[in-house]
């Protein structure tokens, strides 16, 4: 017998699904909540800290990007048809229609950020891979506590083959947008 007959059934929720339950109550418009791989995930309120961190990375790749690309504030990418989750700061291929019609997918992302207070190891054993089995070319991992930024690219096979921990003094260039760096010495104040 398998072992995965004794497992109960995981319904999985999809975006249609989650969408439809905020419509009707079920999930409140103003919860904080991703789904990923099917599952309706809690996140925690942002603390000052990593509201301060979003905002400095906000402004740092709206300044460097321009008007090459739109970066997006803890809005919602679709990922697959079970998994949109809501990063901190994604960094996307320019539309003039600022993603109207519809969330930015996959195949729009340039750079995600996920910044970690609280949720380090969610966002290492969950979102990474998520990340990386979607193709997204490039994930920075910005970790509050260590005061430590690590970069995740060339994704291949669900994980990501270059890893490192970048030096913060001098700018950091956005792999998917040439000539396109960052000057993050402030990052952590």
């Amino acid at each position: 017998m398998h072992a995965e007959a004794d497992l109960p059934r995981r319904h999985r929720i999809s975006v249609a699904d989650y969408y439809r339950m905020a419509e009707v109550g079920i999930l409140d418009h103003e919860a904080r909540v991703e789904l990923i791989d099917g599952d309706i995930i809690d996140m925690p309120p942002p603390g000052i800290s990593h509201a301060a961190t979003v905002t400095f990375l906000t402004e740092v790749l709206v300044r460097a990007a321009g008007d090459r690309a739109n970066v997006l504030v803890q809005n919602p990418v679709r990922l697959s048809d079970f998994s949109e989750p809501q990063p901190d700061v994604a960094l996307l291929r320019r539309r003039d229609d600022f993603y109207r019609e519809r969330h930015p997918r996959a195949d729009d992302v340039l750079l995600l950020i996920e910044i970690a207070a609280t949720t380090l190891r969610f966002d290492r054993e969950t979102k990474l891979p998520l990340y990386a089995r979607h193709g997204i070319t490039e994930f920075w991992l910005v970790d509050l506590g260590s005061r430590r930024l690590s970069r995740y690219r060339a994704p291949q096979r669900g994980s990501y083959t270059l890893v490192d921990e970048p030096s913060l003094d001098t700018p950091l260039e956005v792999s998917a947008l040439s000539g396109v760096a960052v000057d993050l010495r402030r990052l952590f104040g």
